[in-house]
């Protein structure tokens, strides 16, 4: 049993120009795009306020730009690898090229797990909002239907409920108000976040370009909506709400202080994982060598400055106590009077968060469809639809997961498990970056990470450290999915695999 037996390079580029199983439809535009439609979403429309209230205050800046610096590293990284083996699996493939079968088993079973709970976070946000912008104009959807099962659901004001958390009740108490007084009720599911993982599955089996022309609309539309309230409400910014800038620690690591700007950082770098599900479709790009890297680069780089403006400018119209709801974007737009800017904003984050979805959907039924073309899963799971050549049954499987998940879980809870996810494919990535370079120096490459001996390291340091910040509950969970992943490795995948009929690849 050879746990390391490796695909090689060039085996899978020679794959990559022979297998014509997805369509090849995207340019660097569409590239970018998807990118923008992954990473602009959850972080600006949902998290900012989240980590503000619970972590670090208005410091949530440096949270974004520390989670933003990190991502850079990886993202180097990334668009070599992308560029030199333009296969669907992104880090999965990548680790089957450099570390192995067994690592590239790991890095893909948590890959599984990154998107589908990526799908999950933005699915409860986008309930939010949409919950949010029906009750706006009349229509009141039930409190028991628009949060994760169990819930307790307190009545703030007319028709508008929140999740009761000790920052809300500390708000509330504070501004004179007893929360004993108000309506209470328990949620029992989340129906809007399952409508609309029915609805983005629906268009993933239809077909890869009608997705990605969808997503383009969807990504024009937001970004004009993110930049509409970084004009409209800057203007509305009281300074006296950044101070202090940095809340004393309260005494509990993660909660305020410089522990819970780190903490804070482990989270939103959830918001940073477009670009890695920009390399899932590699193998459905049309120039890939090209035009990888300038999808994955630039749309990190464009969405990195937005999620520093949008941060600052919401702690500085809202309190940060008070943006602990599912929907802060749309909070701070009526704090700052934006009047038909805040239905704008709503309809824009309601956009905005299905094109996320979107591209985590299409993520993951990639990786499901990548791992079972090496035999690591079931061969029904990489079928592909006769008429519209998207791997179908992955897609309807991962949205009956995801939609079950979105009806039961919080968003916190997603979203850590989602960081840590996405933290441990980094490092695969940075580490094996570093592996091909001294394995195979010579390959021909297109894009070359720069300053790669520096880069690599601190792209997997830097991701070490955020994990490291997060709190042990997320790393038990991470721990019993890998533990249930390597049974099924062991017990299937090890025996199946494609690479157990040749004799493995340099290993």
């Amino acid at each position: 049993m050879n746990l390391l037996r490796r695909k090689s390079v060039t085996a899978l580029q020679a794959e990559a120009q022979t297998d014509h199983s997805l369509k090849r439809a995207l340019g660097a535009v569409n590239l970018t795009m998807l990118g923008i439609g992954a990473i602009i979403g959850t972080g600006i429309f949902v998290l900012t306020g989240t980590v503000a209230a619970q972590n670090s205050g208005p410091a949530v800046v440096l949270s974004f730009v520390l989670a933003g610096v990190a991502s850079v590293f990886a993202a180097l990284c990334y668009a070599e690898f992308a560029s030199l083996v333009p296969m669907a699996g992104s880090a999965y493939t990548y680790g089957y090229a450099t570390l192995g079968e067994f690592f590239a088993w790991v890095i893909g079973w948590d890959l599984i797990l990154e998107y589908a709970l990526g799908a999950v976070t933005v699915a409860i946000g986008w309930s939010g909002y949409v919950v949010s912008f029906l009750a706006d104009v009349g229509i009141r959807v039930p409190p028991q239907l628009s949060a994760a099962a169990g819930s307790e659901l307190i009545e703030v004001s007319s028709g508008q409920w929140q999740v009761v958390t000790q920052q809300l009740l500390d708000g509330l108490s504070a501004s004179g108000v007893d929360p004993a007084s108000l309506a209470h009720t328990t949620a029992v599911f989340n129906l809007p976040a399952v409508i609309i993982i029915a609805i983005v599955t629906t268009l993933l089996v239809i077909g890869i370009k009608e997705s990605a022309n969808v997503n383009n609309v969807i990504v024009f539309i937001k970004v004009a909506v993110v930049l509409l309230f970084i004009i409209g409400a800057v203007w509305a910014i009281n300074a006296a709400n950044w101070t202090p800038f940095m809340p004393a620690n309260t005494g509990v690591a993660g909660q305020y202080g410089w522990t819970g700007v780190m903490t804070g950082a482990g989270i939103v770098f959830f918001a940073y994982i477009g670009f890695d599900a920009v390399s899932t479709a590699a193998q459905e790009a049309k120039n890939p060598q090209k035009d990888m890297p300038i999808g994955i680069i630039g749309s990190l780089l464009i969405c990195t400055v937005l999620y520093i403006l949008v941060s600052a400018i919401a702690t500085g119209v809202v309190p940060y106590r008070e943006l602990d709801v599912p929907d802060p974007i749309a909070v701070a737009a009526d704090r700052a009077g934006l009047g038909w800017m805040s239905a704008l904003i709503k309809l824009g984050a309601i956009a905005g968060l299905s094109s996320v979805i979107l591209v985590m959907l299409l993520g993951q039924s990639r990786v499901f469809w990548t791992m079972s073309r090496d035999g690591l899963l079931p061969p029904f799971v990489s079928a592909v639809h006769p008429k519209f050549r998207t791997p179908w049954i992955t897609s309807i499987v991962t949205g009956i997961g995801v939609a079950i998940f979105s009806a039961l879980l919080t968003v916190r809870e997603a979203a850590s498990l989602v960081s840590i996810g996405t933290l441990l494919a980094f490092v695969i990535v940075s580490v094996g970056i570093l592996v091909l370079r001294l394995r195979e120096p010579h390959l021909p490459r297109v894009f070359k990470t720069p300053w790669v001996w520096f880069v690599a390291p601190m792209g997997a340091i830097s991701a070490i450290y955020l994990m490291v910040s997060l709190p042990w509950r997320t790393w038990e969970r991470l721990l019993i999915w890998l533990v249930i992943g390597l049974v099924l490795y062991f017990t299937y995948g090890v025996r199946k695999s494609k690479l157990a009929e040749v004799p493995a690849a340099g290993g």
